[in-house]
This record gives structure tokens, C-alpha cells and sequence, in this order.
């Protein structure tokens, strides 16, 4: 809350202009964040604030409850009648937005939508397999492989009504990176709890609640209205005037005075999100730097080695952090994922004498300059850690050029492969292994494999354990897969992981809301009260 007060009155002043000056109703929700949803397309972009809005709309086959257990959802029941063969029930009566039935066909549809290459989901889409409508409220999904968690996968998949996206063509997934404008990228027909009334990218984004919605509400929210705010201060502000109800990200530094504030409360948590650095471990010559010998130095371990070694993740976590951080050596987003063996959450020593022997040894004494891209309106302190690991690296005569980027720049940027060296954050409601595993870290290729592998890493002996876990019914062989591929991925540095994220939520004391480990705001299980 720094300067917060000081600068009340100017601030108030400065977020009246971006918040409605009306009068609202008590179940209206006015929240904000740093960032913006980047799109509506619920199969374009696979990013935690997009996917959390595009849910109030949009429904899946599967949900999850408050403790992120899979629940039904559109499907009603379902069962495995046989290794390869899901078939699910789908409920009946449900209702699109425009009043369209739901059936099978929009099922079927929307697997085959979210499997086409623009989908950033592609990778869950098509563990998904092949699926068959065998009448119109049942489906079956046929696999090629054991899918030991094909729920999970089958969690990412949003449901889009097949004639609503054939009319207004949009029958495929919007091309964010490359720009593409879609009538599905700013309108939204779902059968979710809220409906879609407005979108103003970067401005306003607003939502009423479903009256024909098939679900329960819990909470009383009518109305819902979004809007981004990149300054701290200013989100803050308009939360302790009364002009905010929640603020999603609240900054690290200002929660401890925060706790203090009369009429706001803070909602704390833990997130299921690794934040890591990425490296371009392909190309002969790092498009993005200065290198003696027009060499690639993150094609070298002891280079690689050098930079973890020379991050000081516990300065930090409690200096930049305000301790709102777990430092990790692992890669997954939950410890449940490694199996909470310390042997794989363990980090190398922070230890700048072996970092610049290791950098002498691998041939750049007097180190090498490049540009670290990263977003910063994203995770919590992106921009600032990125700034942080600058100053460390500056310590073993890296130069750094922090290149920060709001995310709807940032993400094409980096989906196009077009960097030497990136922020990451990767979670979500899953702690299995395998949604980080066969996305993010194994070789690229096609079906989704590596789909977000941006450093364009490449280890056989890591992606051969990987593919085969994917696959493996029996749960020991499975879990001795998974350990032995997480090993050698940490015994060859390809990622820089720093810590997973803690994220307390602040809202008005007259708000109730469910804080779950996916940092999903449910809008249905929101009160507010007078």
C-alpha cells in the first residue's frame, strides 16, 4: 500500500474514471485485476485469468467442487467400459445462451475444435481421442492409448454450441498469436451460470447472471463487472473507497498493512503454479543477445548451472516476495505431482563462486549479453523478478535486458518462439504430472506435444520416460516413470524454476468467496451482502 494513502484522493480520482460513477446494486460484483482476459475463444488461449472469465460462460463435461475434486458437469454420470472406452450421459434440458438445445453434436464439435492447431489446448483435446455421439445425451470417447488421467484432460475442454460457431464462422480457433480477429474472440454463447453482455478489451468486460441456467447458485451475484487496472496503488485504492468489491492480485508488499484496512478483508491461499525461466536450448546463434562467438551459451549445462546457482531465491522470496512465495527446484505445480519427494523439490545452492567457474569453464568469463522477456501484468512481481534476476546475473557479467510486455503481447511473442530467454508460469486445478510433463517439457511435436516448450529443449532420455507415463496403467510403474523422467530434466537444468506462487485474494468484508488452489474466481458461489 505504498504511497497508498498518501495519494488517496488522486487515486480515487484516477479509478472513478475507470470504474462506473452509477450506483449499483448490492449482488453486483465490480472485481479487478493487473491484466485483461485475452480473448473469449475458450479454445484459443490457455492462460489462467482467461480461462477463470471464459468458465462463467462456458461449461465443461466435468467440473470441480471447492476442493478442486472432478464433479459432473455437463455429463451427468459417466463410466470406463473398457480400457480405451469413456461413454458419458449428458444432461438433459440444458440450454445455450441463444436458447439452442445442447447435445451430443456440441460435443463432438468442440473436441474436434479444440484439436485443430490453433488451440491451445490441443495437447488435452487430443488425449482425449476420438469421440462418437451414440444418441443425442450420450457420447463415447475412444481412445488410441491408456489414459491414466483422462478426466484431468478432459477438465480443459470448454463446450461450444456447433451452430452458433458455424454461423458466425468460427468453426475454428482464433490464431491469436498471428492476430487473427474472430467473431468468438469479443461474443460468447455458453451454458454456463453468467452471460456475456459486453466486452471492451482492455476497458470493461461485463456479465449477467443465466436465469435458465441448469445449476445451483450458492451465491446471489446478478451482475459482474471487470475491470483491468495495471497500477497496484490504484486497484487498491478503489477497493478501500468502497468503488471495488475484489481485487484478484493485490501486490505482496501491501498485504500485511492491507490486513489493517477497516471493511477489507485479505483471503489467502496457495496457487498450484510453478514459476520458472525458460532458455533457448536450439538454435547455433540466440536471436535476442550479444555472445562472443555468436555462440548459443543455454546450449551448455555449466551455463545453465551458473545462472540457477547464482539466483538468490531466498533474498527474494522475503524481500521482493513479502514471503508470499515457495521456493522449489522442482517443475510441477503442485509437490503432490513429484510426490512430495524432497529429492526433487531440493534446488541447487545458491553459490556465485561455482556459478563463475562454471562460466569460465563453459568459455564466457567476462559473460555474454541478453534480452530475458517477460511479461508484466501475469504472475505476482513478474516484472520485478525478472528485474531482480537481472541484478543477480549482473554478478557473473551477464547483461540482461529485461524486455516487459503487457500478456497480450507477451504470449504471442513467445508462442511465435520468437525469444533467447523467458518467465513461465504453469498451473492449474491439475497436480498430476502429466499436463505439465507432455506441454511444457517434452520435445516439440505435433498433437500438442511441447506445445509450450518455448526454450525448444530437447532430451530424448527425458521425453522416452514422459511418453511412456503418459500411457502406463499400473500406478507404480507409472510413479517410477514419472520420478526417473523428473530427475533427469532437474540433472540437466533445461528450466530455472523459482518458486510457486501464494496468492492472497482482498475483497470488501461484505463479500464471500471461495479461494481454490487454481486461483479460479466461481462466480456462482460469490455473496455480497449489504
Amino acid at each position: 500500500m505504498k504511497h497508498m494513502l498518501k495519494h488517496g484522493l488522486l487515486i480515487a480520482a484516477l479509478s472513478a474514471g475507470l470504474l462506473s460513477a452509477t450506483a449499483v446494486h448490492a449482488q453486483t460484483l465490480r472485481w479487478a485485476s493487473q491484466g485483461d482476459p485475452m480473448t473469449m475463444d475458450p479454445h484459443s488461449q490457455n492462460e489462467g485469468l482467461t480461462n477463470s472469465m471464459n468458465q462463467q460462460v462456458y461449461e465443461r463435461l466435468v467440473d470441480r467442487d471447492r476442493k478442486l475434486n472432478i464433479v459432473p458437469g455437463l455429463a451427468s454420470e459417466w463410466q470406463q467400459t473398457a480400457p480405451l472406452v469413456w461413454r458419458f450421459k449428458l444432461r438433459a434440458g440444458v440450454k445455450f445462451h441463444d436458447g439452442a438445445p445442447f447435445s451430443a453434436d456440441d460435443v463432438v464439435f468442440s473436441v474436434k475444435r479444440a484439436q485443430e492447431p490453433t488451440s491451445q489446448i490441443s495437447v488435452y483435446a487430443n488425449a482425449l481421442g476420438d469421440v462418437v455421439k451414440l444418441d443425442d445425451l450420450t457420447v463415447e470417447f475412444r481412445l488410441k492409448a491408456v489414459n491414466p488421467v483422462f478426466l484431468q484432460h478432459l477438465d480443459a475442454l470448454f463446450i461450444m454450441n456447433k451452430a452458433w460457431c458455424e454461423k458466425h464462422k468460427v468453426s475454428k480457433p482464433q490464431d491469436y498469436k498471428n492476430k487473427e480477429e474472430t467473431y468468438a474472440a469479443i461474443n460468447a454463447n455458453g451454458t454456463g451460470p453468467y452471460m456475456l453482455t459486453s466486452r471492451a478489451p482492455g476497458i470493461k468486460t461485463s456479465y449477467k447472471r443465466n436465469p435458465a441456467w441448469w445449476g445451483k447458485f450458492d451465491g446471489n451475484v446478478q451482475d459482474i463487472v471487470y475491470t483491468p487496472i495495471a497500477n497496484d496503488a490504484t486497484r487498491l485504492a478503489a477497493l478501500i473507497s468502497g468503488e471495488l468489491d475484489f481485487v484478484h492480485d493485490p501486490a505482496p508488499r501491501d498485504i500485511a498493512r492491507l490486513r489493517q484496512v477497516a471493511g477489507v478483508k485479505v483471503i489467502d491461499g496457495p496457487e498450484n503454479r510453478i514459476v520458472f525461466i525458460g532458455m533457448d536450448q536450439v538454435r547455433d546463434k540466440l536471436l535476442h543477445a550479444n555472445v562472443p562467438g555468436d555462440r548459443n551459451p543455454f546450449k551448455d549445462i555449466r551455463v545453465r548451472k551458473a545462472l540457477y546457482q547464482a539466483i538468490d531465491i531466498e533474498t527474494m522470496k522475503t524481500k521482493l516476495m513479502n514471503g508470499l512465495a515457495v521456493p522449489t527446484g522442482g517443475m510441477m505445480p503442485s509437490p503432490l505431482a513429484a510426490f512430495n519427494d524432497p529429492a526433487l523439490e531440493s534446488r541447487l545452492p545458491y553459490d556465485l563462486a561455482a556459478a563463475r567457474k562454471g562460466l569460465a569453464d563453459a568459455g564466457y568469463a567476462e559473460g555474454f549479453e541478453v534480452t530475458l522477456d517477460c511479461p508484466n501484468n501475469r504472475y505476482v512481481n513478474d516484472e520485478e523478478i525478472c528485474i531482480a534476476l537481472a541484478s543477480m546475473w549482473a554478478q557473473l557479467k551477464v547483461k540482461v535486458r529485461v524486455n516487459a510486455m503487457p500478456r497480450t503481447l507477451y504470449f504471442p511473442r513467445i508462442e511465435k518462439l520468437d525469444t533467447s530467454l523467458y518467465m513461465l508460469g504453469w498451473g492449474g486445478a491439475v497436480t498430476d504430472a502429466e499436463t505439465t510433463m507432455t506441454p511444457v517439457m517434452r520435445n516439440r511435436g505435433d498433437k500438442g506435444v511441447g506445445l509450450y516448450n518455448y526454450g525448444n529443449s530437447r532430451n530424448d532420455k527425458f521425453d522416452a520416460l514422459a511418453a511412456q507415463s503418459s500411457t502406463e496403467a499400473d500406478p507404480k510403474k507409472r510413479e517410477q516413470l514419472i520420478r526417473a523422467a523428473l530427475t533427469e530434466w532437474k540433472d540437466q537444468v533445461h528450466t530455472l524454476p523459482l518458486h510457486r506462487q501464494v496468492i492472497p485474494w482482498a475483497a470488501r468484508s461484505n463479500v464471500s468467496l471461495v479461494h481454490r488452489a487454481d486461483n479460479y474466481v466461481v462466480m456462482q458461489w460469490v455473496t455480497v451482502t449489504k
